[in-house]
C-alpha cells in the first residue's frame, strides 16, 4: 500500500522510478530528476517525523510484556504480505502494486499501539528492501511507511472519538486501514508530478479507485479473519484459505490488466501505422521521394516511444532498411546508445533468421552475445526481425526492462513479436504503396513522369507562381527507328532523350514522357525570352545524333511552348490547357523552324478539329469511315479466336487520319455514340458473315467514357445483337479503367447490365491505371488486356517482364482470361505462352486490316478444321 519512487520494492499503491529518461540541465550537470526527488524525499521524511511525534503524543501508550510478541507477530505478517505482493507495470518506470499489508495493519490497529505497529512495519519493509539489495530509496520508503501508519492511527483515533461508547468496535480500525493506501497513493501521484512524468488525470483517478477497492477488500478480509479466529475455535485454516483465494484472484486480475494494456498498445501501434501509411499515400506526385525522410518522420519516433513505454524498456531501437544505397535508418526511443555502439547494431544478434522474437541476457548468453549486449550497454535485449515475404525490412530491439520486479518475460516476447508483425506488414504495405504510386505517376521506360504524374506535379503551380511555361517536345524519328530496327532500339532512343532533357533542365524541373515520343517540361517563374532560350537548348541537345546498334541515327525534335496570356487569369487555364496549346505550337512547326511559341493564331488547329466533328455524320454515310480488324490468336493452340475492330477515316482533304486526331474531338463534342454504333454494327455484320460460313470468331469494340455513362447503351447493344442474330458471347466490349473511374457510380450499373446480356467485357491497357488492383474485383469483367508498353519491353526490361507475369497470375487467380497486345516478336510470344497467357495480339500476328484484306489473310495464313460442327482457323507456323 505504500508508495515507491525508486529502484526498490514497494508495499502497495503506485510506484515511479525517477531513473527513467533523466533530463539534464542545459549545462550538462547532474540529473534534474534526481535533485527534485531528493527535495521531495526530504519533505516526505519531515512530514513523517512530525506526524509520528504528534500521533505518539496524542495516543496513549501502555507497556506490557505481550507487546513484544505482538510486535514480532505483526512484523512477520507484514513481511509475508511483502512477499505476496503482486506488481503490475503501468508504463515505463511506473508500477502499481497489489499488496496485502492492509491485513496485518488492520489487526495491528485492533491489538497493538501505534509505536509497536510502526516499528513492525518499518522492520518488515526496510528489511525486505535490504534483503533484496535495494538501497537507493530506503529513506524515502521509510518515510512513506511512517506516513501510512501515522495516517491509519490518526484516522482510527478520530473515528473512535466520534463513535459513541457501545458502538461498532471494529469501525475505527477498518477506517484507518482504508486510509493508509489512499495516503501512499497521493504521495505517489505527487512524486509523478515532481518528476514531471506524463500521466493523464483519468489514469490517476482509475488507479486511486482500484487501490481503494483493494484496500477495502484487504481490510475487510483481515478484520473478518481476526474476528472469526478470536471467536471461533479452529477457524484459522478457513481464514488462510480465504486469503490464498484472494491472492489467486488478484493474480488473475493483474494478468487481465496486463492483457488489457497489451491490447491497448497493439491498437495504438496499429493506428499509428495506419495514420503513417495514409500520410505517405497522400504525398503529392512529383514530390521528391525521400524514404529516409519518411521513415525518420515523427510518426515513427512516436511509435518507438509507444513500444518503449509498453515494454517498460530503457531503450527501443528501430532500424529500418531502406531501398537502394541509403543503408539503414535508425530511430531510438529512450536513452541514447553508448558512444561507438552504432557500428554494433548490425552484429550477429541483429541478423537472425526467421521472424520470431528472441531474448538475450548477458548472464545466460555466449561470449558473442555478451559482447553484443556490452556494446549496447544493456543487460538484456529483446530482438525481433521485421520481414516481408521475401526480404528483411528492419530490426526492432528493446533494451533492459525498467521494472524492479522482473526482467523481460514470455509475455513481453509475445507482445514485441505481435508488434513486429504489425510493423512488418505496415512497412511492406508502404513499400508496395510507394511502388504503385511511382508506377502510376511515372513512365516505366524512361523513369520520367507520365501524363497523370505531370498534371499532378503541376497542381497549384499555375495559381501560386507567375510565369509558368509548358514545353512540349516531339521526336519525329521515333516511328522510323521503330519500323526499321524495332521498338527495343526506339525505346533506347527515348531513354537517351529523357536523360538529355534532364541534363538541360536540372533535377528540380518536372519532366514527363506523355506518350510515344512526346515529352513535356514545366518551367516556373520563366519569362518568354528565357523560355525560348531553354527550348532552343533542348532542341540542340535532342537533335544531336543517337547511337543505335552501331549506327548513328540523325534525329530531329519539334518543340513548342506555351504560357498564360497577360490578359488571362491563371484560374482560367489549367495544365491540360497549356499542354494543348504547347501541342498546337508543336504541330505548327514547319521547315527549319523547329521551335515555336504558342500564339492565338494557331487556333486554326482547333478549327480543323471542329471541321472534323461537323463532317463526321457525312463521313459515316459516305464511306469515308471504315473499320479495320486486327486478329487475336489463342495460346498455345494459335487458333484465331477473334478480332479487334479499329476505326479508320480517309478524309478527302486531310488524307488518312489517325484515331487520335478525331476521336477525342468527337468524344468531346458528344458524337461518340454515333461512331460507336457504326463500329458496333460493322463488327456484328462481319461476325454474322463468319457465322454463316461456320466460323465462330468474336469481335471486340472499344468503349469510351461517354458511352459507359449512357444508361441506354445496354439496350442498344441488345437490339444490335438481335438485329444481326449474333450470340452475345461473340461480342467483346473493351474499356479502360480510367473510363470507369471517371464516374464509377454511373459506369458500374451500365457494365453490370452489359455483363448480364452475356457479352464479354475486357479491361484494356491493364497495368497503366491508378486503381486496377483496388477496383478489378468490383468490375464485372471477363478478361484483362496487358498494355502493350509492358509487352514490348519484356525482352529488355526485367521489370516489365515481372509486371506481365504478375498480371497473368492475377488475372487467372480472379478467373479472368488474359490477352497480351503489342506482341511483335517470336520471343515475346513464347514468353507469354510459357507464362500461361491465353490470347496474343500484335504485329507479329497481323497489322490491322480492312475487311477485304482480312479475308485474304485468313485464307492465306490459316488452316481450317472442323471441331464439333464448327470450323476452327489455326494460324500457320
Amino acid at each position: 500500500m505504500a508508495d515507491d519512487a525508486g529502484d526498490d520494492t514497494d508495499r502497495g499503491g503506485l510506484s515511479s522510478d525517477p531513473s527513467v529518461e533523466q533530463r539534464r540541465d542545459s549545462d550538462g550537470g547532474r540529473p534534474v530528476d534526481e535533485r527534485r526527488f531528493r527535495r521531495f524525499t526530504l519533505v516526505v521524511v519531515t512530514l513523517a517525523v512530525i506526524g509520528a511525534i504528534a500521533v505518539s503524543l496524542w495516543l496513549p501508550f501502555e507497556y506490557s510484556p505481550e507487546l513484544l510478541w505482538i510486535g514480532l507477530a505483526l512484523a512477520a505478517g507484514f513481511f509475508v504480505a511483502e512477499q505476496l505482493a503482486i506488481n503490475v507495470d503501468v508504463r515505463s518506470g511506473i508500477s502499481w502494486t497489489v499488496s496485502f499489508t492492509e491485513i496485518p495493519l488492520v489487526i495491528g490497529l485492533v491489538v497493538g499501539p501505534f509505536e509497536v505497529v510502526l516499528a513492525a512495519h518499518l522492520a518488515a519493509g526496510v528489511g525486505t528492501l535490504l534483503a533484496r539489495k535495494v538501497t537507493g530509496r530506503v529513506l524515502y520508503n521509510a518515510g512513506v511507511m511512517t506516513i501510512e501508519i501515522t495516517v491509519a492511527f490518526a484516522v482510527a483515533g478520530l473515528v473512535n472519538a466520534l463513535v459513541r461508547p457501545g458502538g461498532v468496535p471494529w469501525l475505527a480500525a477498518f477506517a484507518g486501514t482504508v486510509s493508509a493506501p489512499v495516503a501512499s497513493t497521493l504521495l505517489a501521484l505527487c512524486a509523478v508530478w515532481v518528476l514531471r512524468r506524463r500521466m493523464r488525470a483519468s489514469t490517476g483517478l482509475r488507479l486511486m479507485a482500484r487501490i481503494l477497492v483493494m484496500g477495502f477488500v484487504n481490510a475487510a478480509v483481515g478484520l473478518s479473519g481476526y474476528l472469526i479466529v478470536t471467536d471461533v475455535q479452529h477457524a484459522w485454516p478457513l481464514v488462510i484459505a480465504v486469503i490464498l483465494g484472494l491472492t489467486a484472484l488478484y493474480w488473475a486480475y493483474s494478468d487481465l490488466l496486463r492483457e488489457q494494456r497489451d491490447l491497448e498498445a497493439l491498437t495504438d501501434v496499429s493506428l499509428m501505422v495506419a495514420r503513417s501509411g495514409r500520410q505517405a499515400a497522400a504525398k503529392p506526385a512529383g514530390e521528391h521521394d525521400d524514404l529516409a525522410h519518411e521513415y525518420a518522420a515523427t510518426e515513427w519516433s512516436t511509435l518507438a516511444e509507444r513500444i518503449k513505454d509498453q515494454l517498460a524498456a530503457r531503450r527501443v531501437v528501430l532500424r529500418l532498411r531502406l531501398d537502394g544505397s541509403r543503408g539503414t535508418h535508425t530511430v531510438i526511443a529512450g536513452d541514447p546508445v553508448p558512444p561507438g555502439a552504432a557500428e554494433h547494431l548490425e552484429d550477429g544478434i541483429a541478423r537472425l533468421p526467421g521472424t520470431h522474437a528472441r531474448l538475450f541476457r548477458a548472464a545466460e548468453g555466449t561470449a558473442d552475445v555478451r559482447a553484443a549486449l556490452r556494446a549496447r550497454g544493456a543487460d538484456e535485449v529483446l530482438v525481433v526481425p521485421l520481414r516481408s515475404a521475401n526480404q528483411l525490412l528492419g530490426v526492432l530491439e528493446a533494451h533492459d526492462r525498467l521494472s524492479r520486479w522482473r526482467g523481460f518475460g514470455s509475455s513481453d516476447v509475445q507482445l514485441i513479436g505481435t508488434m513486429a508483425a504489425h510493423l512488418s506488414t505496415a512497412l511492406d504495405n508502404r513499400r508496395l504503396m510507394a511502388t504503385l504510386r511511382h508506377d502510376a505517376y511515372h513512365d516505366p521506360l524512361t523513369g520520367l513522369l507520365n501524363r497523370p504524374g505531370f498534371c499532378q506535379a503541376a497542381r497549384g503551380t499555375l495559381e501560386e507562381r507567375a510565369g509558368t511555361v509548358v514545353v512540349r517536345v516531339d521526336l519525329d524519328v521515333f516511328s522510323t527507328v521503330s519500323d526499321a530496327l524495332g521498338y527495343a532500339w526506339a525505346d533506347r532512343m527515348l531513354v537517351v532523350a529523357g536523360r538529355r532533357m534532364r541534363d538541360v533542365l536540372g533535377a528540380d524541373v518536372p519532366v514527363a514522357r506523355l506518350e510515344g515520343a512526346s515529352f513535356a517540361a514545366l518551367l516556373t517563374e520563366c519569362a518568354q525570352p528565357r523560355a525560348r532560350e531553354i527550348a532552343e537548348r533542348l532542341h540542340t541537345e535532342l537533335s544531336a545524333p543517337y547511337a543505335v546498334d552501331k549506327l548513328t541515327v540523325e534525329a530531329n525534335a519539334a518543340i513548342g511552348y506555351a504560357s498564360i496570356d497577360v490578359e488571362e487569369a491563371p484560374a482560367q487555364v489549367d495544365i491540360n490547357g497549356l499542354l494543348q496549346r504547347a501541342d498546337v505550337a508543336v504541330r505548327a512547326t514547319r521547315g527549319g523552324e523547329e521551335v515555336r511559341g504558342y500564339v492565338p493564331s494557331m487556333g486554326q488547329i482547333f478549327m480543323r478539329r471542329f471541321q472534323l466533328v461537323t463532317q463526321l455524320r457525312h463521313a459515316l454515310e459516305s464511306g469515308q469511315v471504315s473499320v479495320h480488324y486486327q486478329p487475336k490468336v489463342a495460346l498455345p493452340s494459335r487458333q484465331v479466336r477473334g478480332v479487334e475492330a479499329l476505326v479508320r477515316w480517309e478524309h478527302p482533304e486531310f488524307g488518312k487520319l489517325h484515331p487520335d486526331e478525331f476521336v477525342p474531338a468527337i468524344e468531346a463534342a458528344g458524337l461518340i455514340g454515333a461512331l460507336t454504333s457504326f463500329v458496333l454494327d460493322e463488327a456484328l455484320a462481319r461476325v454474322r458473315k463468319w457465322l454463316d460460313e461456320g466460323l465462330r470468331i468474336s469481335a471486340a469494340v472499344n468503349l469510351s467514357v461517354r458511352i459507359l455513362l449512357d444508361a441506354e447503351f445496354p439496350e442498344q447493344v441488345a437490339d444490335a445483337l438481335e438485329r444481326f442474330d449474333v450470340p452475345p458471347e461473340l461480342l467483346t466490349l473493351e474499356l479502360t479503367e480510367s473510363a470507369v473511374m471517371s464516374n464509377p457510380q454511373r459506369a458500374l450499373p451500365v457494365l453490370r447490365d452489359l455483363h448480364a446480356l452475356g457479352i464479354v467485357l475486357a479491361m484494356d491497357d491493364f497495368g497503366t491505371g491508378y486503381s486496377s488492383l483496388a477496383y478489378l474485383r468490383q468490375l464485372p469483367v471477363d478478361e484483362v488486356k496487358i498494355d502493350k508498353s509492358f509487352v514490348l519491353g519484356m525482352g529488355t526490361d526485367l521489370g516489365d517482364l515481372a509486371v506481365v507475369r504478375s498480371i497473368v497470375e492475377l488475372g487467372h487467380s480472379l478467373g479472368l482470361a488474359v490477352v497480351a497486345e503489342g506482341v511483335e516478336e517470336d520471343v515475346a510470344r513464347d514468353q507469354l505462352e510459357a507464362m500461361g497467357c491465353d490470347v496474343a495480339q500484335g504485329y507479329l500476328i497481323s497489322r490491322p486490316l480492312s475487311e477485304r484484306r482480312l479475308e485474304a489473310w485468313l485464307h492465306a495464313r490459316t488452316t481450317r478444321a472442323v471441331d464439333r460442327q464448327t470450323t476452327v482457323l489455326t494460324l500457320l507456323s
